[in-house]
């Protein structure tokens, strides 16, 4: 029986991990190729791919089709694929080498992926761009994705930038692509909290290499870790910025074997409730949350016993919940337990948190903060 261990085995296992840089090629004035020095290139396009083949060919023309006229290179790791993934980005070589984008693919052979976070360190480590493009293997990207992004990216070297979207199937997570799309510039850095996850979502996400660097490498936790959440608010911790190209430059497919489907409620929650105390609440003497019922309850128990301290009510429209007057938090060891107030969001006092989702109460939410003049990113933030 071998003793090799099974870090050893999966080194072992990854194919091509630091291949030679394959770089465009300069013409003389004599007409003759000659091999650019090993340097690095405008924009890498970043791509892990895991069983990805029936998609890969419209995401690889797409590629093909971009107006970008800088140096570009395509970066491909590949996860383990048990089908023709591999193959099929190997068969675009040629396409994409006569567009003049060089071409890195390795991957590994190991019997179960790594997952997303360690497919695109794996991906970004061997490519050389000074801007790095993610792409999902199942998203195609308009013409003038690549571009736009480079452009605002230049403007902006320590920000995430995004884009507007079409989602596909049409329909498919109607209120969620409302959202990623029509958010403002404000809200990109506002509404971090919500249960959507970051504003700027990770299949659009564009970004300077030397940004990428600071902010560190994905989490490589596997199957079931945000990682771009992870990520995203490590960026947020650093000082970046955030930013979106307000032009449609992406197809994003939904489909049931998305990776994301694999995170549950539960760890998208509880990161939330940290960063919101981290960033938010530690600011503030005391707030209110606005939402007596399930979820805005569920918050208050997810908080530090110094936050909960600082909740001074919960507010509604329920007159039922209005009329209890308090909630009691029965699972409390003080005693006697914590008593907190139940107002009508009328008499209750700014700061809030918003427990309530967006878009589901048919404007009558929005028009409640609007009533009473409200700043989002000063008297309330969302959390739902």
């Amino acid at each position: 029986m071998s003793s090799e261990d099974p870090e050893q085995r999966d080194r072992r296992s990854e194919v091509d991990m630091n291949p030679p840089k394959r770089l465009r090629t300069a013409e003389s004035h004599t007409g003759t190729e000659l091999e650019v020095e090993k340097s690095t290139v405008d924009v890498s396009i970043i791509m892990p791919v895991y069983n990805a083949s029936c998609w890969l060919d419209e995401c690889l023309q797409a590629i093909v089709d971009q107006d970008f006229t800088g140096s570009m290179e395509l970066s491909v790791f590949d996860d383990a694929s048990t089908d023709d993934s591999r193959k099929v980005v190997e068969g675009w070589r040629e396409k994409l080498e006569a567009r003049l984008i060089s071409v890195v693919v390795s991957g590994h052979y190991s019997p179960k992926p790594r997952g997303v976070g360690f497919a695109k360190n794996k991906a970004i480590s061997q490519s050389c761009g000074q801007y790095l493009c993610f792409q999902d293997a199942d998203d195609i990207m308009l013409p003038q994705r690549i571009r736009l992004q480079y452009d605002a990216c230049v403007l902006h070297q320590n920000s995430l930038i995004g884009c507007r979207v079409q989602r596909v199937p049409e329909g498919s997570t109607e209120r969620y692509t409302h959202w990623i799309n029509t958010l403002s510039q404000h809200q990109l850095i506002t509404q971090v909290y919500t249960s959507h996850g970051p504003t700027v979502v990770m299949p659009t996400w564009f970004c300077s290499r030397k940004w990428y660097l600071k902010v560190g490498a994905f989490d490589e936790g596997g199957k079931g870790v945000p990682e771009d959440l992870l990520f995203f608010y490590q960026s947020l911790r650093q000082g970046g910025g955030l930013s979106r190209v307000d032009e449609c430059l992406l197809v994003y497919r939904y489909h049931e074997k998305a990776t994301t489907h694999s995170v549950t409620e539960e760890t998208i929650w509880k990161l939330r409730v940290d960063f919101l105390q981290e960033r938010v609440l530690s600011q503030w003497e005391n707030f209110t949350i606005w939402n007596a019922g399930k979820q805005g309850r569920k918050l208050y128990r997810c908080l530090s016993p110094t936050n909960q301290k600082k909740v001074k009510a919960f507010c509604d429209v329920d007159e039922n919940k209005i009329q209890k007057g308090f909630y009691t938090y029965e699972e409390s060891k003080e005693r006697p337990k914590p008593k907190i107030p139940i107002l009508h969001y009328k008499v209750a006092s700014a700061p809030f948190v918003i427990c309530v989702k967006l878009d589901m109460t048919g404007g009558i939410l929005e028009e409640n903060l609007n009533s009473l003049q409200l700043k989002e990113g000063i008297d309330f933030y969302h959390f739902n």
